[in-house]
């Protein structure tokens, strides 16, 4: 999926997130947004995936050469981030069931597959309640990863994960990143978007 930014802003009220941004992520890009906390990145993310619309200027998507609506581009992008939520009352085995039936599994992959890639298949019947954060978080990332979707957003992957956790995260972003749009929000955690190969400094887009 290609997205084409032309000059977009954000506001909040009065509070100027980010401005004059244009940017063209080709199909098959890696990007990664940088700055501090509280600097834009999600909200750029979200703006990139659709869930936000820009205060000013227009931002486009295209999938193989044909524009994607506005309101259809959810569709096509898997996202993970640690403000978005897990369905906490289901076990994993129907969080896993739940997400496939709104994004397909990429290559023919199950439940069960999904659970054992993520090291969690001993917790298919288990309430995600009980789950720790650790847990939590590569249930999102190998729900977002083994998503069939040409755009695959990433807000600050490696959060709540220890070194081997992250370990594990690299691997499978590198085995499904192949041939798909990759933007990731990082506080300049390298480990987490050092597999990008462009980068957006949010702060060069702040108001004046």
């Amino acid at each position: 999926m290609e997205i084409v930014l032309s000059n977009i802003a954000k506001h909040f009220g009065r509070e100027v997130v980010f401005q004059g941004l244009t940017r063209t992520l080709p199909s098959g890009s890696r990007t990664a947004l940088l700055g501090a906390n509280g600097s834009g990145k999600s909200t750029l993310l979200q703006v990139i995936g659709g869930a936000l619309t820009p205060t000013a200027g227009t931002i486009a998507h295209q999938l193989q050469g044909s524009a994607v609506p506005q309101e259809q581009v959810y569709r096509h992008v898997s996202i993970a981030a640690p403000y978005l939520g897990l369905y906490e009352d289901l076990s994993l085995r129907e969080v896993i069931g739940f997400h496939a039936g709104f994004k397909p599994l990429r290559q023919g992959l199950k439940t069960a597959d999904v659970a054992r890639i993520a090291y969690l298949d001993h917790a298919l019947d288990k309430p995600v309640l009980h789950f720790s954060s650790g847990m939590k978080q590569r249930l999102k990332l190998a729900l977002a990863i083994l998503s069939d979707t040409p755009l695959l957003l990433l807000d600050e992957p490696a959060s709540n994960l220890d070194a081997e956790a992250i370990a594990w995260y690299r691997s499978l972003l590198q085995q499904h990143m192949a041939g798909r749009t990759l933007v990731i929000a990082s506080n300049r955690q390298a480990a987490e978007h050092d597999l990008c190969t462009e980068s957006v400094e949010i702060g060069e887009y702040k108001g004046k």
